[in-house]
């Protein structure tokens, strides 16, 4: 399979939990897919289907830190000014904490070969979560995937099916994709959050469960072996049919 490949770094970026409002915004490990899906309309320039699209990544930062932030917290009000103009609205600042990540650097592949100058050309200028983290594309090129048998995974997002399976992650609950044609309604799904290194011969198999994985042949081989991708969907029930032969 021939996949778009694409490298970008940064200074600092931020996964936001979506439920925590107040106090302490921490930041997810990893990107979630709704992250991935608005970069790449970013970089189009236009919301692009997301039905048949699928992208594996490779996301690493090198330490970790914390920002000062506020925000207004408004509510309607009643009452006047001391001019004697109606107020409309009052509020109170509430300063909180932000994780930062530092240095990250994601390598993204896409099966949208054919979208490599939109990557060179980017529409609007590239960020990687909040619109004040700027990054840059540092490679982009189009690479033939190769199938193996046997690889490594690390810094990256596998199927919640996994879990069993595999012998390190974290089970987390992501933003999958977000509609913004429908008023932002976001989707939700259950990945496996891996940020160590593990191979296919350390995981559980099951009966006569056998996989080929996707494969970089240009990414560095660790113990013989290559590093896999998993591609996810944005939408859909069906990862594994791009994963897997």
């Amino acid at each position: 399979m021939q996949a778009l490949k694409i490298v970008l770094e940064a200074l600092t970026t931020s996964f936001r939990y979506p439920h925590f409002m107040l106090g302490v915004q921490p930041s997810f490990p990893l990107p979630p897919p709704a992250t991935i899906y608005g970069h790449i309309c970013s970089a189009l320039g236009d919301w692009v289907d997301p039905a048949g699209l699928a992208f594996a990544y490779h996301f690493t930062a090198a330490g970790e830190g914390h920002d000062l932030e506020h925000i207004h917290v408004l509510s309607a009000s009643s009452g006047k000014l001391p001019g004697g103009e109606a107020k409309v609205l009052e509020g109170n600042i509430n300063p909180f904490k932000r994780q930062l990540l530092l240095f990250p650097r994601l390598t993204l592949y896409l099966n949208r070969p054919e979208w490599i100058d939109a990557f060179r050309f980017p529409r609007y200028p590239v960020v990687l979560g909040r619109s004040q983290d700027l990054a840059a594309y540092t490679h982009i090129e189009t690479v033939d995937l190769q199938q193996a048998d046997q690889v490594y995974f690390e810094h990256t997002l596998l199927p919640f099916a996994m879990a069993t399976q595999a012998p390190a992650g974290v089970v987390t609950l992501m933003p999958r994709w977000i509609n913004y044609r429908q008023r932002r309604q976001p989707s939700f799904a259950r990945y496996l959050v891996l940020t160590e290194r593990i191979t296919t011969r350390q995981m559980l198999r099951f009966g006569q469960q056998s996989a080929a994985y996707w494969s970089d042949p240009t990414a560095p081989v660790v113990d013989g072996l290559p590093l896999g991708l998993w591609f996810h969907t944005f939408v859909g029930a069906d990862d594994e049919a791009f994963a897997m032969a």
